[in-house]
């Protein structure tokens, strides 16, 4: 049996985690940066950082290829994920953990730039970054 922080720190030790100042600087400077924020949907409505798209961890593997960015294209799923992994992929939560567990997931699919923001929401709003409410 484990845990679920067991489980999270097998994640983390897996993934590519970064800070909110590394978010901050992707979302400043590079236009293919990709947002998920993987919070619940009440949480999601509450604030957000502006340009996230919202698709809850539990749903995260089957709604990734409708994201905004490749859902025009029309395309197969398939090629819409191919399409999706050519940017930056970050992944936010409300601290980091569930994130991590999504970023993990989204290797296994094969993404291979993808990124869980560590801290979260909660790094961010501390931080006094700004938010859509």
């Amino acid at each position: 049996m484990k845990t679920s922080q067991q489980l999270i720190a097998e994640a983390k030790a897996a993934i590519k985690e970064v800070t909110i100042n590394d978010l901050h600087a992707a979302l400043s400077s590079d236009a293919e940066t990709v947002l998920v924020d993987v919070r619940e949907p009440a949480e999601f409505a509450q604030q957000h950082i502006v340009g996230a798209v919202n698709y809850p961890r539990g749903v995260l593997e089957m709604n990734i290829h409708n994201h905004p960015k490749v859902a025009a294209s029309g395309c197969a799923p398939d090629m819409a994920l191919a399409q999706l992994a050519q940017s930056p992929l970050y992944l936010i939560c409300r601290s980091g953990a569930r994130s991590a567990l999504a970023a993990e997931s989204l290797q296994r699919m094969g993404f291979t730039d993808v990124y869980s923001v560590a801290g979260g929401m909660q790094a961010w709003l501390d931080a006094g970054l700004a938010v859509k409410q």
